[in-house]
């Protein structure tokens, strides 16, 4: 057994407001209204870049379950940033880099910290299709042209790449 979330960000909660919209336009009457997060860097799709908020879950989870908690697994996390190739065919994705390392190092503490962290996995390889948004947030590690369908390994490609290398070596 194991216990697999996604996280992308956390998200503040208050009294409802009927009609509320969540994502790409779609009222629903929650139970709840949802508060914008300050004081931290926003991805493109307007999400607050909060690595802590990863830690604080797998915290929660460990107070919450104790011995009776399985390994966990971070099974999507992830940002969109709409940063394309420059005129030399470089994507220089800086923020995602910096998002990755932030939420990387969550899960290094989490693991010292003797939360039995299994596996993490970056939300995606590839720019692709959102349900909600087509393909205009692009999540990957790797540029999609989509309509030459021309793959271009991002910055944020070859950071990740090196990590895995260095940490599997180390």
């Amino acid at each position: 057994d194991f216990y697999g979330f996604n996280y992308y960000n956390p998200t503040l909660v208050g009294s409802p407001h009927a009609g509320e919209r969540i994502g790409a336009e779609i009222a629903v009457d929650l139970p709840f209204s949802r508060h914008e997060i300050q004081g931290y860097p926003m991805t493109d799709f307007g999400w607050p870049v909060v690595p802590e908020g990863l830690l604080a879950v797998m915290r929660q989870l460990r107070e919450r379950y104790g011995d009776r908690l399985p390994p966990l697994f971070v099974t999507e996390n992830g940002c969109a940033y709409n940063t394309g190739p420059d005129d030399k065919g470089v994507v220089m994705d800086t923020e995602r880099v910096t998002f990755y390392d932030g939420h990387l190092a969550a899960v290094s503490q989490a693991i010292a910290e003797g939360i039995d962290v299994r596996g993490y996995f970056a939300w995606s390889l590839m720019d692709n299709f959102e349900w909600a948004e087509g393909f205009t947030k692009r999540f990957g590690l790797v540029y999609t042209d989509f309509e030459t369908q021309q793959r271009i390994p991002k910055l944020s490609y070859d950071w990740y790449a090196d990590l895995i290398r260095r940490t599997k070596a180390g």
